[in-house]
């Protein structure tokens, strides 16, 4: 498998058009499940709203779903989506609700209005990359604890979880590469005497790009 791009954090953006006002959600989500339920949330949240338009990609399977909700057909759900496409963005779920205002935005108003909605909501939430990390066990003293974890940090990785008992276990992920350059650092705080051990690997998202 390879990297692919989601989206960094959820979001919301609002803007006026035509006294029409569109309020985006988006977020980062998996299965199609999650992407109903997100939408079910905003159908509550602005259950007085005359649209909620939306759309949704999901890496696995490959599924792609979206809607006008009433708008005519082709002017929001479809534009909507092809923003995400042209960014190369999956695993995202955005609705943009809309208020109408009383004003005709015409169809190409309304295009124009549904993909800065996902555009805006898309600036807001960021981008960040998914790829495969390694993950490792690394054993530390209650002395080294804190020392091992920024030395970690400074290497590219994260600390995904932390066992205490005589002494510590840390399960660390880093980006392909890089643990190798924190492996002899790890040898160098301990004098030599602690290794750490390959626990698998997992794809994790980075950092904001």
């Amino acid at each position: 498998m390879t990297d692919y791009l989601v989206p960094f954090e959820d979001a919301e953006s609002e803007f006026t058009e035509k006294r029409s006002r569109f309020i985006s959600s988006l977020w980062r989500v998996e299965t199609e499940q999650e992407a109903r339920a997100r939408l079910e949330e905003v159908r509550k949240r602005h259950y007085d709203a005359r649209h909620h338009c939306w759309c949704y990609l999901l890496k696995e399977g490959g599924v792609i779903r979206y809607s006008d909700d009433g708008e005519p057909q082709g002017t929001a759900g479809q534009p909507m989506l092809n923003v995400f496409q042209r960014q190369g963005v999956t695993d995202v779920c955005c609705v943009v609700t809309r208020y109408f205002g009383g004003i005709l935005l015409g169809a190409g108003g309304l295009t124009r209005a549904y993909t800065r909605g996902a555009r805006d909501a898309l600036d807001a939430a960021g981008i960040c990359r998914v790829s495969l990390w390694t993950l490792w066990e690394v054993p530390c003293t209650y002395p080294l604890f804190e020392r091992v974890k920024l030395e970690i940090a400074a290497c590219g990785g994260v600390v995904r979880d932390v066992t205490y008992g005589a002494d510590i276990v840390l399960l660390a992920a880093f980006p392909a590469g890089r643990a190798e350059a924190f492996a002899p650092r790890l040898r160098e705080l301990s004098a030599g005497e602690l290794e750490m051990a390959a626990a698998g690997e997992e794809f994790l998202p980075g950092a904001r790009e």
